[in-house]
């Protein structure tokens, strides 16, 4: 049967309905969202004047580059104290492990003969007065003097006899483990010193962009304040919002394609990352019936042809096969 004639027995309306079916395909499900670079942010370690910088923002850095300088005086200074301090630590460890020296024993034993020999003499002198006493020649007093001076001499000679004692020991184990946690201390604060005066030589720890410096030549950025922020990766990622009705269908390793504001070709990507706690749906991703409902943060991963995209762009993500 003629085509032509069927078409002309059928009622406009009919073929109006059969068109309007046609059109009315369903669009793929999509999600917006804007180019991001992972960002990493130097801070500053200490209170310090910027006195060099030596890139600009929107450079590109290679990782171990020199960003910019802080003023390294008071922490060297700081450094050198420290290095001297554990120096004297190490140089007290050591004399505890000498032990003695040979002279200071035989000093202790001099001392001590000179104290045997005054204690000899003032007992004899006590002796002496003994006899004289039961013949009242001497006073009483003065033999309780004499009495006095001689345990006050047989005394010296036994603190004299326990401070050689002391040095033919040698340095007690406690002392030695002490001294070794003191060095230990010292030379620790030496190292953070070191540590902290090499990151005032601020480097890039990554390749990547410098996003921004927001201090100048000269200022004085307080403890914890980024002196630098870059963005790091080998291209962009997209970060987009899944709505409430399409998460149950997406995947992380999902494939998918990424549209760019100002790009007629699509990037191909994957779903890297998807958020189990949803969050409000930012302004620009407000579509329809998705301005009221909760939406889940994504990552898209973008391969090498998109190294050159700028951060910021707004984007559009479809499936980029059949999904429900």
């Amino acid at each position: 049967m003629n085509i032509a004639r069927i078409v002309g027995r059928t009622p406009v309306a009919i073929i109006v309905g059969i068109l309007m079916l046609g059109g009315c395909t369903k669009a793929p499900p999509q999600m917006l969202g804007t180019l991001e670079y992972d960002r990493i942010t130097l801070p500053a370690v200490a209170a310090e004047r910027i006195v060099a910088i030596d890139v600009r923002e929107g450079q590109r850095v290679s990782a171990g580059q020199t960003l910019l300088q802080l003023d390294q005086a008071q922490t060297r200074a700081g450094m050198l104290a420290a290095e001297a301090q554990a120096q004297q630590q190490r140089d007290a460890l050591a004399q505890l492990l000498n032990g003695p020296r040979a002279e200071d024993i035989a000093q202790a034993r001099a001392n001590l003969a000179a104290a045997r020999a005054q204690a000899r003499e003032a007992r004899a002198y006590y002796r002496r007065l003994q006899s004289l006493k039961t013949r009242n020649y001497v006073a009483a007093a003065d033999l309780d003097r004499a009495r006095a001076a001689a345990g006050s001499a047989d005394g010296q000679v036994a603190a004299t006899r326990a401070a050689l004692d002391l040095l033919l020991h040698g340095t007690r184990p406690e002392q030695i483990a002490q001294g070794r946690a003191n060095l230990a201390a010292a030379l620790a604060q030496a190292d953070a010193q070191r540590v902290l005066l090499a990151k005032l030589h601020v480097v890039a720890p990554r390749a990547g962009l410098v996003d921004s410096l927001p201090y100048r030549l000269g200022d004085q950025a307080p403890v914890g304040a980024p002196l630098a922020i870059l963005l790091v990766g080998a291209a962009p990622y997209a970060r987009i919002y899944v709505p409430e009705r399409q998460r149950a269908n997406v995947h992380v390793g999902d494939a998918v394609r990424v549209f760019v504001d100002g790009r007629e070709k699509p990037y191909a990507g994957r779903i890297r990352m998807l958020r189990s706690e949803p969050a409000f749906t930012p302004y620009y991703a407000l579509i329809g019936e998705d301005a009221s409902r909760l939406s889940y943060l994504a990552e898209v991963a973008l391969g090498a042809d998109a190294a050159n995209l700028p951060a910021g762009l707004p984007v559009r993500v479809e499936f980029a096969g059949p999904h429900q």
